[in-house]
């Protein structure tokens, strides 16, 4: 039981830091969180503070989810690797670091996911990426692709991973509740690439 519950804070530690938010404020002197749509995460890191630190944010982000992944590993533990990863996933989301705040742990569950079966988590990206180019939009493919997520899993015959993947798209619909209404509008932010993008600069 004390393995757990450590294995639990330490989690929710990894997943607490938040790279988005230090980096923009060491290297680039913004608070992202007044910038942009005032997230911490990875696409308002993309948008307010540019490819590169975007690229680390995101890295970063899904390292913390890995570490946790990794945690029953660590210590030879035989807890499930998703079970100790919602403790990055909710230290992301309500990081001490800012008053308990933070971002939409999508790049965080996706590194929890990598931890505990990498071919799932090459499928999902996949799906993630191919949905990114066409709509240019981080959150409906965010959204869409962890919905199929919850239907892929069921192949696997992994209760433990379908209840997560279910829990997660739950959060991660409720995180962008939000994004879905902006969607609706037509006013949806886009990311500067993909079919989406170019067919309304070509509009333009």
């Amino acid at each position: 039981m004390f393995t757990t519950i450590l294995m639990f804070i330490l989690s929710y530690l990894s997943g607490s830091l938040v790279p988005g938010f230090w980096v923009g404020k060491i290297f680039y002197h913004k608070d992202i969180r007044d910038e942009g749509s005032g997230n911490i995460g990875t696409t308002n890191s993309f948008r307010v503070l540019g490819i590169r630190a975007g690229i680390t944010v995101l890295a970063l982000d899904m390292l913390k989810g890995t570490a946790a992944g990794l945690l029953p590993l660590l210590f030879h533990s035989s807890i499930n690797p998703m079970l100790v990863g919602i403790g990055a996933i909710l230290g992301h989301t309500f990081s001490i670091w800012i008053g308990f705040k933070g971002g939409k742990a999508v790049a965080t569950s996706a590194g929890v996911l990598l931890a505990y079966n990498p071919i799932f988590f090459i499928i999902i990206i996949s799906i993630f990426v191919i949905l990114l180019s066409i709509s240019s939009m981080v959150s409906l493919s965010s959204m869409i692709s962890f919905s199929c997520a919850v239907l892929i899993s069921l192949y696997y015959h992994d209760w433990i991973l379908t209840i997560v993947a279910t829990i997660l798209t739950i959060f991660v619909f409720y995180r962008h509740r939000t994004n879905i209404s902006r969607i609706r509008n037509g006013t949806e932010s886009t990311i500067p690439f993909g079919w989406y993008y170019n067919h309304k600069k070509s509009a333009h």
